[in-house]
């Protein structure tokens, strides 16, 4: 469709073109041209500045009329997204906040991940981006300073783990991510090898100071209680989830699915070892040499071998995969993150292609893959590939915002967790070892919303559950029902209760999601009979883009 009177789709294209500019790393992460030689700026006053933008953005599409279902449907995404975003601008929640896994501090050093690195003019433009880094961090001290000063700093566990991330960064403890990273151009004839090997010094240099800012001045005005309460909880799962929950119906429902699910898993590993409990038949396969790979290089082509085969033996059967959307490379990522995998999009043009990243720990050289095939799926394809590239490739149809800003956690996390279990619907994961770990990865997701809602509201452990009855969640807590009522890799889980508390309402938007992708599915079927087509089901919902869960199933409740 063109957009030449469309006025809700030229009102969000000029929010994106806008917003790019004032955030030149969100633009990087989402394909958007921009001049990538800058950085973000992280000081309150770049964060003033891009919620003003967002006001009167939001004021331009409030006043617009759309002309159309698909503004209609555009206009409500916008105006629940960046409403949220300046509701939690105003709350003063956004400005110097600090997590384990999605801060700025992260921000600033994966951009690097997703530059392009072929020409020696590519390694120039990086050269200019980490020479910036001192500034680029110098702005998020002012925003931590600031938030000090309204005392509304992130809980000392974040300070302390990101000054360890930084440290590891930095080269504190070994080679800089920077100096390595710029090894990569001693093969590209002409690149600025003297100004890149400068500049890593640089950025290093500031990550360290960084990491010394963290303990020396902030670790001791930090809070030490990491739960947020009730009042930032709600927005931010308003956020993360697109919906307003009533958090105690879905803390209960989160033990119900607990145990319908470790239900499942008890017949499984009755299968796998008979008379085990669920922790020796996950010590059963991690002894099976079919499951074993050696070597970090070995575990990237074992992740790459299963997406293609995915990607091949899914298009045109179960989805409409386009042929820009057929490359996904799977990567290990750099050391210094929180273990596990995410997903980073192609560009808007897909010279970029999707990425898989796989984070683990710096020292493993052995990995098991009964526990990650039903997560190659969740991150590649039917998952977070599939839904984000096949969004970005509806150019025709959806704005710039909701192709490649208006991420939803809700949505995508949701889907993707669907995605692993669709993947068992279509006959892919019957080798039990696979099958159990894509179940211990929905149980896994199904404590997150036990223990992210009861950390942060530091609600009572019902009777009967086995654990602690009566008593009050806590970071220790979580920890323990983790280690010993899932079988999720223990350094992994460690890394999870750092996220969770450090990310208020982001764990929960899986489970939740997946929940309402299901009801959704399950309410077309009955209301088409026997016309159903889940194939159609499918890519009517992937075309729509990401929405918030409210508008999603307002969305697909009308087809």
């Amino acid at each position: 469709m063109s957009f030449e009177s469309a006025n809700v789709h030229e009102a969000s294209n000029r929010f994106v073109d806008e917003f790019a500019t004032l955030d030149p790393i969100a633009a990087t992460f989402a394909g958007i041209p921009t001049d990538e030689t800058k950085l973000t700026d992280f000081s309150p006053d770049g964060y003033r500045e891009r919620s003003e933008l967002a006001e009167r953005s939001l004021r331009t599409v409030e006043a617009t009329e759309p002309a159309d279902e698909s503004q209609r449907a555009a206009k409500a995404h916008f105006l629940e997204r960046i409403g949220l975003d300046i509701e939690i601008h105003r709350a003063g929640l956004a400005v110097g906040q600090v997590n384990v896994i999605a801060s700025p501090i992260q921000e600033l050093r994966q951009v690097f991940d997703l530059m392009p690195t072929e020409t020696a003019e590519h390694w120039a433009v990086i050269a200019k981006r980490l020479a910036n880094m001192p500034s680029g961090l110098a702005g998020v001290r002012a925003s931590i300073l600031d938030a000090a000063a309204r005392g509304q700093l992130s809980a000392r566990r974040q300070i302390l783990k990101v000054a360890e991330q930084c440290e590891t960064w930095s080269g504190a403890t070994g080679d800089s991510f920077f100096a390595t990273f710029v090894e990569g151009a001693r093969d590209v004839p002409g690149a600025p090898l003297a100004e890149l090997a400068a500049a890593a010094d640089t950025a290093a240099a500031a990550y360290a100071e960084m990491a010394k800012f963290m303990r020396a001045e902030i670790a001791g005005k930090a809070p030490a209680k990491d739960a947020v309460g009730r009042e930032a909880y709600e927005l931010w799962s308003r956020n993360y989830i697109g919906a307003r929950l009533d958090l105690q119906e879905a803390y209960e429902w989160g033990w119900a699915e607990f145990f319908r699910v470790e239900k499942e898993m008890v017949a499984v590993a009755e299968r796998i070892k008979r008379g085990s409990t669920l922790a020796e038949a996950a010590a059963a396969l991690d002894a099976d040499p079919r499951y074993k790979v050696s070597g970090r290089r070995e575990y990237e082509r074992w992740m790459q071998r299963l997406s293609d085969a995915a990607l091949a033996e899914l298009r045109g059967v179960h989805f409409e995969i386009p042929a820009e959307l057929m490359r996904l490379d799977c990567r290990i990522a750099p050391d210094g993150g929180t273990t596990g995998a995410y997903y980073t999009g192609p560009s808007d043009d897909f010279s970029r292609a999707g990425t898989m990243w796989w984070s683990v720990p710096a020292e493993r050289s052995e990995f098991i893959t009964w526990r990650e095939t039903s997560t190659v799926y969740h991150e590649g394809v039917p998952g977070h590939h599939l839904q984000i590239a096949t969004g970005v490739f509806q150019a025709d149809s959806l704005n710039s915002y909701q192709r490649l800003l208006g991420w939803v956690s809700g949505h995508g996390e949701g889907w993707a967790l669907y995605a692993e279990r669709l993947m068992q619907d279509l006959g892919y994961l019957t080798d039990d070892g696979d099958l159990m770990g894509m179940l211990d990865a929905h149980l896994f997701r199904a404590a997150r919303v036990i223990i992210d809602i009861g950390m942060h509201l530091e609600l009572e452990i019902p009777a009967g559950s086995g654990f602690h009855d009566g008593e009050r969640w806590t970071p220790e807590l979580g920890l323990e029902f983790m280690l010993t009522r899932t079988i999720t890799d223990p350094a992994h889980v460690r890394d999870e209760i750092d996220r969770y508390l450090g990310w208020p309402g982001q764990a929960p938007s899986y489970k939740l999601g997946e929940r309402l992708w299901l009801q959704l599915r399950d309410e077309a079927r009955r209301r088409h009979g026997e016309a159903f087509d889940l194939k159609d089901f499918h890519m009517r919902a992937l075309r729509l883009g990401s929405m918030g869960l409210d508008n999603l199933g307002a969305s697909l409740r009308d087809v």
